[in-house]
């Protein structure tokens, strides 16, 4: 398969401007939240495997589905390879998500749009390598997110247009043979002709747990509140967070599943990240916002931790930025909980991204300290950063930067646990080399 000669992230515009920008726009390589994960670090070979958005120059938006390699013994990138290329797509919903099977093999599952772009699942023809793959399926799958679960197999959420956004899960032992799709939600209150849900999801063993918000009458817009399910079973049965059995779909307004209601406080909500904290209880990250479009008639744009602490909820506030779709990682490590995400509301103020910031808590989310500025005097904004699923340093996250007001060029980078950046080479000579460090 063709090797790209750089990592080079793609740049994309929603096209939604009002007062103070567009919705949503950027350097979004590592869009969308809701394609999860992004990056595995497999201990068998001591290498951090990640996928992204690519492109191939400077001044195109033409979307390339990629997977590139850091190699924790010597510190080396490896030139990436196009697993897809999406011709005409200059689009990031269309980004890949990754899973590694039992065996070694990689997994991309390249998301598709709606049913007007498909989606595809791809294999590896070697266990850890990226040199080349092999193309298992082609369906209506956007938003992927594959867990491959021990000695069970992929457990796979994903979403389907059937009214607007509604939620799916499929599973499979071997990622050839695929169960039926099975619906997860389709909330509808009575009068309503459409539903709509964003999730994010994670697993600890065979627990899998989605955390997602609720889009009035399908209204992307006005997404809000916030529901939890967890299964034990590759999704046989699905209970509250108490193990009260629910069946699915959900699709009652009011369902048991409901964690949060913000829909009465008229307030949006942004889904970011999920883990478990050292007892092994859910956590999920989000912005809580007073509405869709930028600027700060809609502020303060709450980042929260919500946790459930064996008898209830705790949600707390950890700190306020400038837009819906600035977007960071939660990693939770023992008693240590720490936020990589942009809080700096600069270079480019009122746009997607901006400086990142590193803060760490102790007391499980109540309270939280600045303990490193990531990046300072950026020319363009830094956005999306996604952890590595047990991720090692020094990749313990990437992400991509950009400039949200106009067409940029968008490069990639990487961190560790104590804030350390590199750049990963934009131009690459040789097939192997070193991240750049960034002061």
């Amino acid at each position: 398969m063709q090797k790209a000669d750089g990592y080079k992230g793609i740049w994309f515009t929603l096209g939604q401007r009002s007062e103070y920008g567009d919705k949503y726009s950027g350097g979004l390589g590592t869009y969308t939240a809701k394609h999860r994960p992004l990056a595995i670090y497999a201990e068998a070979v001591n290498k951090s495997f990640f996928v992204y958005g690519g492109t191939t120059s400077e001044t195109e938006r033409h979307l390339l589905c990629m997977i590139g390699v850091f190699n924790h013994n010597d510190s080396t990138l490896s030139k990436p390879t196009i697993v897809f290329d999406k011709q005409s797509v200059d689009d990031p919903h269309d980004n890949p998500s990754l899973a590694i099977d039992q065996d070694g093999y990689l997994w991309v599952f390249v998301s598709g749009r709606n049913t007007s772009r498909m989606g595809y699942k791809f294999k590896s023809s070697k266990p850890y390598s990226i040199e080349s793959f092999e193309r298992i399926s082609e369906e209506d799958m956007t938003y992927p997110q594959p867990w491959y679960i021990k000695g069970k197999g992929f457990f796979h959420f994903f979403t389907k247009y059937t009214g607007t956004r509604e939620l799916y899960f499929e599973t499979s032992r071997d990622g050839k043979t695929w169960s039926e799709d099975v619906k997860l939600a389709g909330v509808r209150r009575a009068g309503d002709e459409k539903a709509g849900h964003y999730q994010v999801s994670d697993h600890i063993g065979d627990r899998i747990i989605t955390f997602f918000n609720w889009h009035p009458n399908g209204d992307v817009d006005q997404r809000t509140d916030l529901y939890f399910l967890q299964t034990h079973d590759m999704g046989k049965t699905w209970t509250t967070i108490t193990g009260k059995p629910l069946p699915i779909p959900i699709e009652a307004y009011g369902s048991s599943a409901l964690i949060s209601d913000y829909f009465t406080k008229r307030k949006n909500v942004y889904l970011k990240d999920v883990g478990f904290d050292e007892a092994g209880n859910p956590v999920c990250l989000y912005i809580l916002s007073g509405g869709h479009q930028p600027g700060p008639k809609n502020d303060p744009r709450e980042w929260r931790t919500i946790r459930w602490d064996g008898t209830t909820w705790q949600d707390h506030l950890v700190a306020t930025s400038d837009h819906n779709y600035d977007m960071g990682s939660l990693i939770i490590d023992k008693k240590t909980w720490t936020i990589i995400a942009p809080f700096r509301n600069t270079p480019q103020r009122f746009g997607a991204g901006g400086e990142l910031v590193m803060l760490r808590s102790i007391d499980k989310g109540i309270t939280w300290k600045q303990l490193r500025i990531l990046t300072n005097g950026s020319e363009r904004n830094h956005n999306y950063v996604r952890k590595v699923v047990n991720g090692k340093d020094p990749f313990q996250y990437f992400w991509a930067d950009g400039n949200p007001d106009s067409l940029s060029i968008s490069k990639l980078y990487f961190g560790d646990s104590e804030g350390n950046v590199r750049q990963m080479p934009y131009r690459m000579k040789g097939e192997t080399e070193k991240g750049i460090e960034v002061k």
